[in-house]
């Protein structure tokens, strides 16, 4: 597996390299190169992976299937288009300067071995490994928030540090949990851990420790997941940090952490047999989505009522991953896709029209179409693809997700609806005046790299129009294997 070596030491040996660059220019160009790297390998490798199914790599140390090799190209793309992005948004940054050369240093050393964390958690058989490249991936992007070293931005830090530290010492208490019971069925050494043996011997692992355990890893998993009630820490990390930093934590970060949840919903409901760990996260997500909603109305800093909508969405996958069905997680990997690129698009738009306006208080941002058309266009087109409007792939993944709630769960497509009424309201009762308001005298020229927004949103614009079939047929193959052991009291 070659390719899949070059996939994930690619953003290692990049981010090792750019913290010893202390030219600029350079460490940008690097940074680009190593996230197009990165792309294209594991383009190659998820080629290689769908003709075979699923794989083992290096010695069983990792696994890879249809569902996690389709998350590490959306990870990588993503990365790569917050490379480009980054260049002209970092250097305003560095000539307004809010970041020194070091810091810079630092930025891009640092992104860097973020992917290299998320890749490693995606593609890693053992779920102590998981936990682990979850706690790398923290503690790289707790460096990020804090760039810019202003009180503020410091505070957020320690506020995501604190409250995910917390949760994924909850994560870490329910794998001790696993592996309590697993180690009486698969021994004491590292298969007691590896999550294709726990998959296999599922129906043999005691199903009240398996429950426990699901508890915790609910609220453990959960808290990086950003759902409510444990989602204090993200709006401070999206409002402080580097407008990339947040385009990755929305389209990324938060991925991974639900990624983990699922694959510990699989284990649970074969120990089980029971739908409980879909009904718990099902809760969660009809919470998320309502606290969200609400919090839509009451903000006053761009970043963090886009933070907001970030909840709101990750409450709608959990939500869908919930019902356990093959059309409901088919809606959850479809709605994955397009809210990673539509956010992340978002949250570029969102960086070049704070730079520009010189504030993130929406307020102060005004007639943004007017003075940067390009900026105020892409603040529109991203704001109506978030909050679902037809033809955009929010949109359709929306459509399947109720399809499958009133198919399983009738009562539960009006709070839904409610939902994403009031978030939708929320959003462009600030987004209109931002967009068309009176033009703000205090607005500036800036260098502003649109490509990467626009890609973003005509990928998410294709994905509601029509699906490809290879798309589909990969969704289908994740879908079939996130629900295989679902009891049929789930709806499979």
């Amino acid at each position: 597996m070659n390719m899949f070596l070059a996939t994930l030491l690619s953003p290692l040996i990049g981010g090792i390299l750019l913290g010893l660059i202390d030219h600029p220019r350079l460490a940008a160009r690097i940074n680009v190169a190593t996230g197009v790297s990165t792309f294209v390998f594991s383009l190659l490798l998820a080629v290689q992976v769908l003709d075979v199914k699923s794989v083992d790599a290096m010695g069983g140390w990792f696994h890879l299937d249809a569902y996690n090799v389709f998350l590490v190209a959306l990870t990588t793309f993503v990365g790569m288009t917050t490379t480009i992005f980054s260049g002209p948004y970092m250097r305003h940054e560095l000539e307004g300067g809010r970041v020194d050369r070091l810091r810079l240093r630092l930025y891009h050393s640092m992104f860097q071995l973020f992917q290299f964390g998320m890749l490693l958690g995606f593609t890693s058989n053992n779920i102590g490994v998981l936990w682990v490249s979850l706690e790398l991936a923290t503690l790289a992007t707790v460096l990020l928030v804090s760039l810019y070293r202003t009180p503020a931005s410091i505070a957020a830090a320690w506020k995501y540090f604190i409250l995910c530290g917390m949760g994924i010492a909850l994560a870490l208490f329910g794998t001790v949990l696993v592996y309590f019971t697993s180690s009486t069925v698969l021994g004491h050494g590292n298969e007691a851990l590896t999550w294709t043996l726990l998959y296999a011997h599922a129906a043999e692992l005691d199903p009240a420790v398996m429950s426990i355990a699901f508890c915790f890893l609910m609220v453990g998993y959960g808290t990086k997941v950003g759902l409510a009630p444990m989602h204090a820490w993200l709006p401070d990390a999206h409002g402080e940090g580097p407008t990339p930093v947040s385009a990755v934590l929305s389209g990324l970060l938060l991925n991974l952490a639900l990624y983990a949840l699922v694959r510990c919903k699989m284990l649970v409901d074969g120990a089980t047999g029971t739908d409980m760990a879909g009904h718990i996260m099902m809760g969660f997500g009809l919470l998320s989505l309502a606290v969200a909603a609400l919090s839509l109305h009451k903000q006053r800093d761009i970043k963090r009522m886009f933070s907001f909508s970030s909840i709101e969405h990750m409450g709608l996958m959990t939500f869908a991953f919930g019902i356990g069905t093959t059309l409901s997680s088919f809606a959850a990997l479809l709605h994955m896709t397009v809210h990673s690129l539509v956010k992340s698009g978002i949250f570029f738009t969102v960086g070049h029209a704070a730079q520009a306006m010189g504030t993130q208080k929406m307020s102060e941002i005004r007639g943004l179409i007017r003075h940067h058309p390009g900026i105020g266009w892409g603040l529109l087109i991203g704001t109506a693809a978030i909050a679902g409007f037809p033809p955009f792939g929010v949109f359709t993944s929306e459509f399947l997700l109720f399809t499958a709630a009133l198919e399983s769960y009738p009562w539960t497509t009006l709070p839904l609806l409610l939902g994403l009424l009031v978030a939708m309201a929320g959003l462009f009762r600030f987004v209109q005046p931002m967009v068309y308001g009176e033009p703000a005298e205090h607005a500036v020229p800036v260098h502003v790299n649109m490509l990467p927004v626009y890609v973003h949103f005509a990928l998410a614009l294709a994905l509601g129009l029509a699906i490809p079939d290879f798309l589909a047929d990969w969704y289908e193959q994740a879908a079939a294997l996130i629900v295989s052991v679902t009891p049929a009291g789930g709806g499979a």
